[in-house]
């Protein structure tokens, strides 16, 4: 399904955010705070776009996907590009002195196995930042973000995408996700300590930062 959204999958997560995306990667990357001489993983990066972004902070940072099809679409982002499971990493031990995910998460079959490999190969005192869509904190815009995500969502990738199918899924999957807290413990009880987190756009996505136990 990633292979097949590639092509346009940078546009179209522009166009179903509202341009809300770059604003999302920018604070991200604020949140991150990656220093020159640090290693960063970036992890479920697609196309790679977030990765680029992040290196012109003087760090090493390495783009890692399982869709093959997305890291061929980041060819010429001029950063370091590893196929690889998010649930069994070909990294060693602590070689990172952070992991970061962006709007990937949800999309890792076994997402506590994949917070504990994340884990496992950040350095102890290290840190982690998960972008993820969640729950919106206003109840009455929280009911019109679910009505958006299953009725319009779809439609509007339809114009956009190269597959526009997969944007069914995508809104099944974000309602299906736990809120800020209910991430928060799954992150806590995988290896992770001090984990908080801020909220954007209104509860839409939440930035979760914590700290190698």
């Amino acid at each position: 399904m990633f292979d097949q959204v590639a092509r346009r999958y940078d546009l179209t997560n522009t166009v179903i955010s509202f341009g809300q995306d770059r604003r999302w990667r920018a604070l991200t990357a604020d949140v991150l705070d990656l220093r020159p001489g640090e290693r960063c993983l970036d992890l479920a990066a697609g196309t790679a776009v977030s990765t680029a972004e992040l290196a012109h902070s003087g760090a090493e940072v390495i783009a890692c996907d399982f869709s093959l099809g997305m890291l061929r679409e980041g060819l010429d982002r001029g950063v370091p590009l590893v196929a690889g499971d998010a649930m069994h990493l070909p990294f060693p031990d602590a070689a990172f002195d952070a992991v970061t995910i962006s709007l990937g998460l949800r999309n890792v079959a076994d997402t506590a196995a994949g917070l504990a490999e994340m884990a496992r190969v950040t350095k102890p005192g290290g840190r982690l930042v998960v972008l993820e869509f969640s729950s919106p904190t206003w109840a009455p815009f929280r009911t019109v973000y679910t009505e958006y995500l299953m009725r319009a969502l779809p439609q509007v990738a339809r114009t956009v995408s190269s597959a526009p199918d997969a944007y069914v899924y995508l809104a099944e999957s974000i309602r299906a996700w736990p809120d800020q807290a209910g991430l928060a413990g799954l992150i806590a009880a995988n290896g992770w300590g001090s984990v908080r987190w801020r909220n954007l756009t209104g509860g839409i996505v939440a930035l979760h930062h914590a700290i190698k136990s």
